[in-house]
């Protein structure tokens, strides 16, 4: 799932894939993260996946606004266009 996620993120331009490509690398980090945890019963394994997801929300709150306001100016924007939300 992490090798998905991190090729999605490096082959498309679209702002919106690359968050969706990040978010699928997060989530292939806590299947690692409760595997091991599972496998060595213990919580701390859980506990991490609980922090990542609550990073994983604010990520994506704030990402969403970036491509909101990156797809009002353009509406086929790209990563590169990121320079157009300066004043």
């Amino acid at each position: 799932m992490f090798a998905v996620g991190a090729t999605g993120l490096l082959i498309r331009r679209n702002p919106l894939v690359m968050f969706m490509c990040v978010e699928l690398m997060l989530n292939g980090v806590n299947i690692s993260f409760v595997a091991f945890g599972a496998d060595l019963n213990d919580v701390g394994g859980q506990i991490s996946v609980f922090f990542v997801l609550v990073v994983a929300a604010v990520e994506v709150v704030v990402g969403l606004a970036l491509v909101v306001a990156i797809n009002r100016r353009r509406a086929d924007a790209t990563a590169d266009d990121v320079s157009l939300l300066r004043g």
